[in-house]
């Protein structure tokens, strides 16, 4: 596989997510308050699987995301989880194998900006907090589009920015020092590259941002959700 490219502050994210892949889940509970799950299945019960769906699940890390999908899907559904880290990707693999729908779950190396899928393959594509880490967002988007079925969504699960200004200053003490202390103290002293991913959800595209560039590539009946004050967004676009 290609070496990825570097994100815009010049950084190796691929090698920085194989770094962190051991301590990944629980700093996911650790950093959210557990209240990751909660997004997840709140958003889902917004979602239609069809049935015998082909479901991509993009930047899928350590296949939270993917298995749920299975499990919301019927028997004849295929969910492929895609990530660029190998090591991400076998944490996920050895949790796909406790459940029962290790037969219905691929999980593949790859890019999320170049993937090595044929146009329209699937009904549902899907993305959580992986767009931010992404050296070029629109480009994923337009690839995301591509390999959409006519009529498929899309659906973003995201960190973004409080607008209420009595909120935000208490989001940006928590995004800019609480959690990559959290890094320093639970994920064996991992301070830098969790400043790293605070930095990226700090400076990440607005909610309306985001929901105009998706308009923008052409996906249509975009909607946006948002939880903890604005602090995380989902957005829905069907192509």
């Amino acid at each position: 596989m290609t070496q990825q490219p570097k994100s815009p502050k010049n950084t190796n994210v691929q090698a920085l997510f194989d770094k962190i892949a051991p301590e990944y889940d629980r700093m996911n509970n650790i950093i959210s308050l557990g209240a990751h799950q909660k997004w997840r299945k709140k958003l889902m019960q917004q979602m239609t699987i069809p049935a015998g769906a082909n479901i991509l699940d993009v930047a899928t890390g350590t296949a939270d995301w993917a298995i749920a999908l299975a499990k919301e899907s019927d028997a004849a559904s295929q969910v492929v989880g895609l990530d660029f880290s190998s090591e991400m990707l076998a944490v996920g693999q050895k949790k796909v194998n406790l459940t029962a729908y290790a037969e219905c779950i691929t999980l593949v190396q790859g890019d999320a900006m170049a993937m090595a899928f044929p146009d329209n393959t699937f009904d549902i594509v899907t993305i959580g907090f992986g767009l931010r880490n992404l050296p070029d967002p629109m480009l994923g988007l337009e690839e995301m589009f591509r390999v959409l079925k006519p009529g498929g969504q899309l659906v973003i699960l995201e960190t973004s920015q409080p607008d209420n200004p009595l909120i935000k200053p208490f989001w940006q003490l928590y995004v800019g020092k609480v959690m990559p202390t959290f890094g320093k103290v639970f994920a064996r002293g991992k301070y830098n590259e969790y400043k790293y991913l605070d930095e990226t959800t700090e400076h990440f595209m607005d909610y309306m941002s985001l929901g105009k560039l998706m308009l923008t590539i052409g996906f249509q009946k975009v909607r946006i959700s948002r939880f903890n004050l604005g602090a995380i967004a989902v957005h829905y676009g069907t192509k």
